[in-house]
């Protein structure tokens, strides 16, 4: 079982949360879909790993988690990203940034110091002076429902730009993340259709089925055995 050790806010306009886990035990795990990018830091069997995940358009069953994990991760806002990687080609994947020595790594052709959950703000600095994290403004704006003078067709090209998929898409996660959390904290299933806006129980299976894996029912009921990946406080966008 992974256990979230602790979770935080970041200071950053980059950030959006900052946590930390390690794991106990075999236990099933599934992947929820999340509609941002995130860096993950993994210690495992002696071995240390630095990645760079996309957004996950659907939930994906990832069988037994193993027992000695432990996990830091830096997930960004809507619109962060790393400017050397191609966004689009991290949807529904990831990349392992080269290891170098004395708990560093590789980036940009020059050897970075592994970050911590302790200097993660620090760290996140840093790649923004260096322009090597970066932001579209216009890509949050979007979504909180704030007009500006671009066409529908310039909007969506910045977010397929900066996240990897549509601003549908986008939406289409964090309510189903939204209604998730709902239902794990006991609301009922007819109050989490209105709560977050589906037309009907089946338009709400439909997307948690999709998108979580589990249906509202187990959901609500806490009936099946696997783990759901991070499922930090999120409300849908307006």
């Amino acid at each position: 079982m992974i256990l979230f050790d602790a979770q935080r806010p970041s200071d950053s306009p980059f950030v959006e949360q900052i946590w930390k886990s390690h794991s106990v035990g075999d236990y099933p795990f599934l992947s929820i879909a999340v509609s941002r990018l995130e860096l993950v830091v993994t210690r495992f069997q002696g071995k240390i790993s630095l990645t760079v995940r996309g957004p996950e358009t659907k939930a994906t069953q990832m069988g037994y988690c193993p027992d000695g994990g432990e996990w830091f991760g830096i997930v960004l806002k809507p619109g962060a990203f790393l400017s050397h990687l191609p966004v689009r080609s991290l949807v529904d994947g990831s990349v392992n940034l080269p290891i170098a020595l004395n708990n560093t790594f590789w980036l940009d052709g020059l050897p970075w110091e592994i970050p911590t959950y302790e200097n993660a703000d620090v760290f996140v600095d840093r790649l923004v002076h260096k322009e090597l994290l970066v932001r579209d403004p216009i890509v949050e704006s979007a979504l909180q429902g704030q007009l500006n003078d671009l066409t529908m067709r310039s909007i969506q090209y910045r977010f397929l730009q900066s996240i990897g998929i549509t601003q549908r898409a986008v939406r289409q996660i964090e309510r189903a993340r939204y209604a998730t959390l709902l239902l794990k904290q006991g609301v009922s299933i007819p109050d989490t259709i209105l709560q977050a806006g589906y037309y009907d129980q089946p338009h709400l299976t439909r997307s948690l089925t999709r998108f979580i894996g589990q249906t509202p029912a187990q959901l609500f009921h806490h009936s099946r055995p696997e783990q759901l990946s991070l499922l930090y406080n999120t409300t849908p966008f307006p």
